[in-house]
């Protein structure tokens, strides 16, 4: 059984910054810890993602943006985003793949919308 809690949505203005963090529980091997994101009428999409080894991965939209950054031994991910725009606004999904038989985990999302 995995737990995961979100925490960090919010509102900002274009330009603004925001810090999403997701702490899961589990005793099982976590490979890797990531963020998704969906806009009404999308499909939901990679932000970032980092594996075990530390490496991260990021979307072509973010890249420069945003840094994604992960605590292995607490099971900690966090997305710090900064310079915002109106298109980053979306439900942001935590993500997590397990080591043993790749399992798929989701956290249950948080709004992030960006307005002026």
């Amino acid at each position: 059984q995995v737990q995961m809690v979100e925490s960090g949505g919010g509102t900002v203005h274009p330009g603004g910054s925001l810090n999403l963090s997701c702490a899961a529980s589990t005793s099982s091997a976590i490979d890797t810890m990531g963020w998704y994101r969906q806009a009404p009428g999308k499909e939901r999409d990679l932000v970032a993602r980092v594996s075990r080894r530390g490496i991260p991965n990021y979307a072509d939209s973010v890249r420069g943006r945003f840094t994604i950054s992960r605590d292995t031994a607490k099971s900690i991910v966090s997305l710090q985003m900064n310079n915002l725009k109106p298109e980053d606004t979306a439900l942001y999904y935590c993500h997590l793949k397990l080591v043993f038989f790749g399992e798929d985990y989701w956290g249950q999302g948080t709004q992030v919308t960006v307005s002026s």
